[in-house]
Formats: C-alpha cells, structure tokens, sequence
C-alpha cells in the first residue's frame, strides 16, 4: 500500500507541475483525483449537496488560481483541503446570521415536541431536527467530526487524514462531541415521568 501512496506523490508532483505550465488536462487528471476527498469534507460541513458541490467547484476554482503559491514538497492533499476547509468556514460564516434568524424565529415551546410523559420512548418524529440543530451547535471541529463519522460512516484514520490531524485527537474531540450533544440534546428528551 505504501507504494501506492508514494506512487500517488508522484503523479501529484508532476501534475501540478504541468497545472503550473497551464497545462488544463493535467488540472482535470489532479481534479479527478482529489475531488471524492474534498466532497467528503465539504459535506461534512454542511450535510447538504447542492452546498457541498458549490464548494467543491469553489475548491478547485481556487486551487487553478492559487496553485503557483503551492510549495513542492509540501503535502498536496493538505494544502488543497486547507483551501477547502477555509471556504467552507467562510461560507458558514456568511451564512450564519441567516440560520441565526431563523432559528430564532419559532421559539423552543413552537417546536412540535409532544408530552410523552408515560410513553416508552421520547424519540418522535422532529427529534431529527432536533438532533441537526444541536449538532450546528457544535464548535467546528466537533461537528465536523462527529457528521464525519455518523454521517459519513468514516473511521478515525479516515478523518484524520483528511482534516490532517492526529487519530487521537480526532478521538478526543469526537468525545467531547458526543459530551456536547448530549447535553445540548437531553432537555428535549426528559421524560418527567
């Protein structure tokens, strides 16, 4: 396998090298190979396709103008989802204000959660709109992680490698992701019973 990935190296250094030369089939070839990985973290972000297309094409239209500030030798796959992740964050900057005033638009007592004071279960039908607001709360890292791993069905190494962070912190901080939901999430679910 270490071939593979050293032989991959090395198509990446000779393809952004003839992208440098204006060469545009050697920008497809480096797209094609790139483009799963950079959706995957632009879905993460957002959990919505149309958002995570726009900031892939978005990533990659940076990427052909910025690729001579590239540094040979540097890891490729990290500065190009580096770009990624910084357009997905000022996308959800931008777009922050407008979930803000929607949000606060229905109040918590409007949101549809019946009394299931003597039921077996709490979960309904809105619970997984509940969940999804609570996971937008999450810091950024956080939510990345825990929708890389229950949304996307990623692993550890898998997350790692692609937000360029060490397997234990992904751990960790999917630790305290799940410490955060459950505390954002439990007054949605007491049961008062």
């Amino acid at each position: 396998m270490a071939g593979t990935k050293e032989q991959l190296q090395d198509d990446t250094r000779s393809l952004v090298q003839k992208v440098k030369e204006g060469d545009r089939e050697a920008f497809m070839t480096l797209t094609r190979l790139y483009q799963k990985k950079v959706f995957v973290l632009t879905y993460s972000f957002f959990r919505n396709k149309e958002d995570a297309l726009d900031l892939l094409q978005e990533t990659f239209l940076r990427l052909f103008q910025k690729i001579h500030t590239y540094q040979q030798g540097r890891n490729f796959e990290g500065w190009l989802l580096q770009i990624a992740k910084n357009l997905c964050i000022d996308h959800y900057r931008k777009t922050a204000s407008k979930r803000r005033a929607l949000e606060t638009d229905k109040p918590v007592d409007e949101l549809n959660v019946p009394d299931t004071r003597g039921q077996e279960t709490c979960v309904n039908s809105d619970f997984k709109e509940i969940l999804t607001r609570c996971v937008d709360k999450l810091a950024e890292r956080q939510r990345m992680i825990f929708i890389m791993r229950h949304y996307n069905q990623m692993k550890n190494e898998e997350i790692a490698q692609v937000l360029n962070i060490s397997p234990g912190t992904v751990k960790s901080l999917h630790f305290k992701a799940i410490q955060n939901l459950r505390a954002l999430v439990s007054p949605y679910l007491e049961c008062g019973g």
